[in-house]
C-alpha cells in the first residue's frame, strides 16, 4: 500500500534523524466512477415514461402534455434521446396548433440537404402517429384551413403510420392526392373516422380509392358516411344494377379491422365487396336494409365477408332524426365463425338452417333488454353452447346506495329479470362497462 500513487503519506517529523512515515487512511471507501448508460437503454426507458403518460392522456391532456414538454427540458443529452419519442405520437385539438406544426416541419424540411446520411428531416421523419380526433371545426372557413394545413403536412411525414381524424371533416381530393402522391405510403397502418360522402351511384369514383390502393399494407380502416336522407328512406330509388357495373378490386390482404358506419352505399364500400379480405376478423356496419333502402349494400357486404369474422357490431350512431332498419335474421348462418356479436335496434330474430347444429358464439350485446326478445333468446340457445356473456350495451346497473323499488323498476327491472334467468344457463348478464351485477 506504501507504493500506491493514491496513498497519502504523513511524516509528522520531517528534521528528525530516522522519521517515520504514516499512510492516511480515507474514512470512506472511494465512490466508483459509474459508467453513462447507453442510447439505446434511455431510448427503452423513456419508451415505458411516455407510454404510461399516453394511458393516462384521455382524462387530462393538457397536464399530461406539459409532464411531455417538460421531460425535454431536464438536460441536453436526455432532450436529444426523448425528443423522437415525443413526436413519435401527435395529438393536435385545434386548428392554431396544427398550423404551427405545419410551419415548424415545413422551417425543419427546408434545413435539410441531400448532403446528411438521414434521407428525411427531423421531426417530421419521427412522427409515426397523427391524431386529430379532438380537433373540432365550428366555421366552415376552419374546415378549409384544416383541409389544406393537411394537404401541406402530409408529404413531411414520410414514416406516418396511423391517421386519426375527425369524421366532422369530409375528405377532399386535396386531401386524397397529398396522402397518396408522398414517400411511405405503403406504411400506412390504420386510417380512423375518414368522413366519405355517401353516394348510390357506384359508377363515379371517389378519390379516396386512391389512397387504399396506395396502401396495400394497411390493417384498419375506419370511414364513416352522410347517411340517408329521411324523405327517401321510405321511397324506392332506383336500383343499382350491380352487375352492369365494373369491379375495381383492391389489394388489402392485410386489414384485419373494417368500419363502415353511416353508409349504405359508396363507390369505397362497393371497391371492398369486391375485394377478398383473407385477414378480416372484426367488421362494424351500420345495418341498412335492402328492402327500406333499394341500393343498400350491407346485406350483401355481410354474405361476401361473413365467413371468416369473430366479431360482427351493427351499430347506427344516435343523431337526429333517428333512422333505424331491419338487420338480416341470417346473421350466424353467414358468420358461422362468429365469437361476438352487436346487435341493434329492432332487434333481428335470429333463425337457424334446418342442417345447422351449433355455433360457437359467446358474447352477445344488445341495446337494452327487451322482454319479448328474451323468449327468442331462450330458443335459440340450445344451439348456441358456447354462449356465456350477454351484454346490455346501453345500460348501466344501478349502484347498490339506491332504494330496492329502482332496482326492480323499468329497465334495471328487465336486466334483473334476464340475469335470473340466463343465470340458469350459466351465462353472466353484463351491462356497458362489462360489469356483472354487484361488480
Amino acid at each position: 500500500m506504501v507504493n500506491d500513487v493514491h496513498s497519502i503519506l504523513l511524516r509528522p517529523r520531517p528534521f528528525a534523524k530516522a522519521a517515520g512515515r504514516f499512510i492516511l487512511l480515507p474514512l470512506l471507501p472511494r465512490k466508483a466512477t459509474s459508467q453513462p448508460l447507453p442510447s439505446e437503454v434511455w431510448t427503452k426507458i423513456l419508451g415505458y415514461v411516455f407510454a404510461d403518460y399516453r394511458l393516462r392522456e384521455q382524462a387530462s391532456h393538457g397536464e399530461v402534455a406539459l409532464k411531455r414538454l417538460n421531460l425535454l427540458l431536464v438536460c441536453k443529452s436526455l432532450r436529444d434521446i426523448a425528443l423522437p419519442l415525443y413526436y413519435e405520437e401527435v395529438h393536435v385539438s385545434d386548428p392554431a396548433h396544427l398550423e404551427q406544426l405545419t410551419k415548424l416541419l415545413h422551417v425543419a424540411d427546408q434545413r435539410w440537404d441531400s448532403i446528411r446520411r438521414i434521407p428525411y428531416s427531423a421531426p417530421g421523419r419521427w412522427v409515426q402517429t397523427l391524431d386529430l380526433s379532438d380537433l373540432q371545426c365550428k366555421l366552415w372557413s376552419e374546415v378549409c384551413q384544416v383541409d389544406a394545413l393537411l394537404a401541406r403536412l402530409f408529404p413531411l411525414l414520410p414514416f406516418l403510420a396511423h391517421l386519426i381524424l375527425n369524421n366532422t371533416i369530409a375528405a377532399s381530393r386535396r386531401f386524397a392526392d397529398s396522402l397518396c402522391n408522398r414517400d411511405g405510403t405503403r406504411r400506412l397502418l390504420s386510417l380512423k373516422d375518414i368522413k366519405l360522402a355517401s353516394s348510390s351511384d357506384v359508377a363515379f369514383g371517389d378519390p379516396f380509392l386512391e389512397v387504399l390502393r396506395c396502401s396495400p399494407n394497411l390493417e384498419e380502416l375506419e370511414i364513416y358516411g352522410s347517411g340517408i336522407e329521411p324523405l327517401l328512406a321510405d321511397i324506392p330509388g332506383s336500383v343499382v344494377d350491380f352487375d352492369s357495373v365494373p369491379a375495381k378490386p383492391l389489394r388489402l390482404s392485410r386489414l384485419r379491422k373494417l368500419a363502415i358506419i353511416s353508409m349504405h352505399c359508396s363507390p369505397v364500400m362497393f371497391s371492398l365487396l369486391h375485394t377478398s379480405l383473407p385477414s378480416l376478423t372484426h367488421l362494424t356496419l351500420t345495418p341498412y336494409d335492402d328492402t327500406s333502402v333499394p341500393s343498400s349494400l350491407v346485406p350483401r357486404f355481410i354474405e361476401t365477408h361473413g365467413a371468416g369474422l369473430t366479431s360482427l357490431h351493427l351499430y347506427a350512431p344516435k343523431a337526429w332524426p333517428t333512422m333505424l332498419f331491419p338487420s338480416p335474421t341470417n346473421l350466424l348462418e353467414t358468420c358461422p365463425k362468429l365469437n361476438h356479436l352487436s346487435l341493434e335496434n329492432p332487434l333481428p330474430t335470429l333463425v337457424f338452417g334446418s342442417t345447422y347444429q351449433k355455433h360457437p358464439l359467446k358474447i352477445l350485446s344488445l341495446p337494452r333488454p327487451e322482454a319479448r326478445y328474451l323468449r327468442s333468446l331462450e330458443s335459440l340457445l340450445p344451439k348456441l353452447p358456447a354462449l356465456k356473456v350477454v351484454r346490455a350495451r346501453d345500460v348501466r346497473w344501478l349502484r347498490a346506495g339506491m332504494s330496492s323499488h329502482a332496482h326492480v323498476a323499468g329497465v334495471q327491472g328487465e336486466m334483473r329479470d334476464w340475469r335470473q334467468r340466463l343465470a340458469r344457463r350459466g351465462i353472466a348478464m353484463v351491462d356497458t362497462a362489462w360489469q356483472p351485477f354487484g361488480g
